[in-house]
């Protein structure tokens, strides 16, 4: 079917209207609910259940108003609610975007990086080990290619495919690497098409919202007990069993902020949005609860701490020679000193270009050369051309015909080539240890020192000519090069930040000791006397890693044995990686942070991936961690506050001679006030100022803990009291001190609101969200006494101006008690 295929994959026009035919290579997205299933999901809230059934009740009584009010609260709460699923739903759909994976294909006789989306039927695509199929292929090379078949077939044994074969789409090339010719796309695709069933299946809760889920059982255990208390109060003070029926129901609705769920996934996911904007795209919501109890960030140097923009910066020959290297990036020009190229680096260079499955991409807008491949790779690709080769012609003239891809047992690659003179070049590249002999080969053993002592890392380059393409043959060294990848200039202060937030910041490296130390100095995290560990050392215990910050030498399955040693000791671990190796670590990992330059199999495996493959990113992700468990918490406060006021008032007030504090209606236009706008704009605070200078939360702690159930407690009885005072003055004075109760209630929930905000910097930013809120409310709970249609619907009598002065001064009293302590314990 391909046989006529040219290497110069389809052309740019081919590919559009191929497109245009069959549509994007993508996956059945999850089947949005209709607006009648979210309504229904509503209103199958057991709570909500409740309401309507207090409604049916107080209809068939001919209780209007009651019926009216309830109807109210149902409607507003289900709109809110159907509104913050679209939110939400958006939010993550935005976030699927971002995060969706490219591929390397071959247009126009070029390779390029682009969305797998864009692929069509007939593109050739080439993989490397790590890389993800993007649609189903059938192979026209495979060297050495194993793919990892989990995904399709449950099998979890990776499976060796040849030239000829299929390789389907999501599965993973494990090792070798493979080129094919795109043969089914999107929902025809083998993924595509368990992705349709995949699609109809809900996603689980995150732990949050389980732990909430409880919480919210527990509170409506609770406030159930309270209601029955106060039914059989108010029976006992003869009050009919309807009317203390609706009241027990209302009260329940009132105690127990329903809306929390709907609240948190919100929060959650606009939190990822904001993160989105940083350039941290989180895969899964829970990523952005937990990124808040981090305490420890196990770094990849390379593309993590550093530029990722290799470059060739010293070279060694075999002759003696020992040259410096300039040129920007992957530039494949530059200049080398002291006196040019001479033969013996012309073959250095030349053996480090046919060894390799890196390309450099051209330049594009911003005018810098881009690389597709392994970096160290596509540094020796432009040192090649810094020498005076170009890449293609060599490998033209070289073509490879046998290879051992790179093996992290071996710690090196070797090819084998077909030379114009009809023998072949055997090249070997790798760790110093794995490519010299240490006895015949000292100087250049002490001239790789030197390299890493300066932070470079070394690669030894060894060649043999041969009559057949035997990878085994004795190899003669060809020199050394050094390759650098300078800090990001941002690097220092991102440890610093972290150190000041209280997570502590690890090197993991495959460098030398000496790279690994010397970098780790100029990061700041190792001092004078600190050991760098190595990962032939042994096994690693929990006191074993306790204080150490660098490691060297450091194969990816030893990652495993970090992150379980780190757990072991209690901590939250965030684990970088960008190899198909990292996988298994970023799984185990608390938080698992790939790379967006790095292998599509580590971001698949991963819960944050960071576009711009920059640490920093994560120290900006962990503060919006911190702000969005914050507000939650911040939520709580408020809202369970005014619940256990509602309850307190209920309860107590038949002790003070109130056979019925409030009517239910009354309950539930005061929970309709507070719960609604004002609670979901306490989701949008801004962070604290401290935010990323106190310590991580203890993942075990409750969501009530660090003091929030006593200030909840605290909070409820303060506003309590003063309604309950009001009450009892009004009612001497011969007042309505129902209507003073209900208006003083509710101003000062509002109050609470105000206090329990975030506390910023002067000058920082504020939320004029939450401001807007609380005053718009404040108008209306007002309005419900100066109102004629409102006290006809509420069963309230009106107050005088100077009672109305009365009843906002009184309600000011808890939120300003609670924000003077606030202010006392800062």
């Amino acid at each position: 079917m391909h046989t006529n295929l040219a290497p110069a994959g389809l052309t740019t026009v081919e590919a559009a209207i191929r497109l245009d035919a069959d549509g994007p290579n993508v996956v059945a997205k999850p089947v949005r609910r209709r607006l009648s299933a979210r309504v229904g999901h509503q209103l199958a809230d057991p709570l909500v259940a409740l309401l309507l059934v207090a409604a049916v009740v107080t209809a068939v009584l001919g209780d209007i108003p009651d019926t009216a009010v309830i109807a109210l609260v149902v409607f507003v709460n289900t709109v809110i609610g159907v509104v913050q699923e679209v939110r939400a739903d958006a939010a993550i759909a935005a976030l699927d975007d971002l995060a969706a994976p490219n591929a390397r294909v071959v247009r126009d006789g070029l390779d390029r990086i682009m969305p797998a989306a864009e692929l069509v039927r007939g593109d050739l695509v080439r993989l490397e080990a790590g890389d993800v199929v993007p649609a189903d292929l059938d192979l026209t090379v495979a060297e050495r290619a194993a793919f990892d078949e989990s995904s399709l077939t449950g099998e979890s044994v990776p499976v060796h495919r040849d030239a000829g074969e299929a390789a389907g789409s999501g599965t993973v090339l494990t090792t070798g690497r493979a080129t094919g010719v795109v043969v089914r796309t999107g929902a025809d695709s083998s993924l595509g098409r368990i992705a349709d069933l995949v699609s109809r299946t809900a996603p689980g809760l995150t732990p949050l919202q389980r732990r909430l889920a409880a919480l919210g059982r527990t509170l409506g255990a609770a406030a159930v007990a309270v209601s029955a208390i106060v039914f059989a109060l108010g029976l006992l003070a003869g009050q009919p069993v309807v009317r203390m029926a609706i009241t027990a129901v209302s009260l329940v609705v009132a105690a127990v902020p329903e809306s929390l769920p709907a609240v948190v996934t919100l929060a959650l996911a606009l939190g990822a949005r904001r993160m989105a904007r940083t350039r941290a795209i989180p895969r899964r919501l829970h990523a952005v609860e937990t990124l808040g109890s981090v305490t420890v960030i196990a770094a990849d140097k390379t593309g993590t701490l550093t530029e990722n923009r290799m470059s060739v910066q010293r070279a060694a020959t075999v002759d003696g020679g020992r040259h410096k290297v300039t040129g920007s990036g992957y530039t494949p020009t530059g200049t080398v000193l002291p006196a040019g190229v001479d033969d013996a680096l012309r073959r250095l260079a030349l053996a480090g270009l046919l060894c390799n499955d890196a390309s450099l991409v051209a330049p594009r807008e911003d005018g810098e050369w881009g690389a597709a491949g392994d970096p160290m790779e596509a540094a020796l690709v432009a040192f090649a051309g810094r020498c005076g080769y170009d890449s293609a012609t060599e490998r033209a003239k070289a073509p490879r015909v046998a290879e051992q891809p790179f093996d992290h047992a071996t710690l090196r690659m070797t090819t084998a080539h077909h030379l114009e003179t009809g023998e072949y070049l055997i090249i070997a590249k790798g760790a110093p240890e794995a490519v010299l002999d240490p006895e015949r080969h000292a100087d250049l053993i002490a001239a790789a020192h030197e390299f890493a002592v300066d932070g470079l890392r070394v690669l030894a380059i060894a060649t043999a000519v041969a009559d057949r393409p035997d990878t085994e043959v004795p190899l003669s060294p060809a020199g050394l090069v050094g390759i650098g990848d300078p800090l990001r200039a941002t690097a220092a202060g991102t440890a610093a930040a972290f150190e000041a937030s209280g997570v502590r910041l690890l090197m993991i490296t495959g460098d030398h000791p000496a790279t690994a130390a010397a970098i780790g100095t100029h990061l700041g995290i190792l001092g004078p006397g600190d050991r760098v560990a190595r990962g032939d050392d042994g096994p690693l215990t929990a006191e074993d890693v306790a204080g150490t910050r660098v490691y060297a030498r450091t194969q990816p399955d030893r990652k495993l044995d970090i992150v379980a040693a780190l757990q072991q000791r209690g901590e939250v671990v965030a684990m970088t990686g960008d190899g198909v190796n990292d996988a298994p670590a970023l799984r185990r990992a608390d938080i698992g942070v790939a790379m967006g330059g790095g292998t599509e199999v580590a971001r698949q495996a991963a819960d944050l991936v960071l576009i711009d493959d920059n640490l920093a990113t994560v120290a900006d992700a962990i503060g919006e961690g911190r702000r969005i468990y914050d507000n939650i918490r911040r939520f709580l406060r408020y809202a369970l506050s005014g619940g256990v006021a509602e309850l307190l008032v209920m309860l107590v007030g038949p002790l003070l001679g109130m056979p019925l504090a409030l009517l239910p209606g009354q309950l539930l236009w005061i929970n309709l006030l507070t719960h609604g706008v004002p609670g979901v704009a306490l989701g949008a605070e801004p962070a604290e100022k401290d935010v990323l200078h106190r310590p991580p939360r203890s993942p075990q702690e409750s969501v009530l803990g660090d003091g929030l159930l006593a200030s909840v407690l605290i909070g409820g009885a303060a506003v309590a009291s003063v309604v309950l005072a009001a009450g009892v003055v009004a009612d001497q004075a011969g007042r309505p001190w129902q209507s003073v109760m209900f208006v003083v209630l509710g101003l000062a929930q509002l109050g609470v609101a105000l206090a329990v905000r975030a506390k910023t910097s002067p000058g920082g930013d504020r939320n004029p969200w939450l401001l807007a809120a609380v005053a718009l409310s404040g108008v209306l709970q007002v309005g419900g006494v100066l109102l004629e249609p409102l006290r006809t619907l509420l069963g309230t009598e009106p107050l005088t101006g100077i009672e109305l002065i009365g009843c906002a001064l009184i309600a000011v009293l808890p939120g300003a008690a609670l924000r003077l302590l606030r202010h006392g314990r800062a």
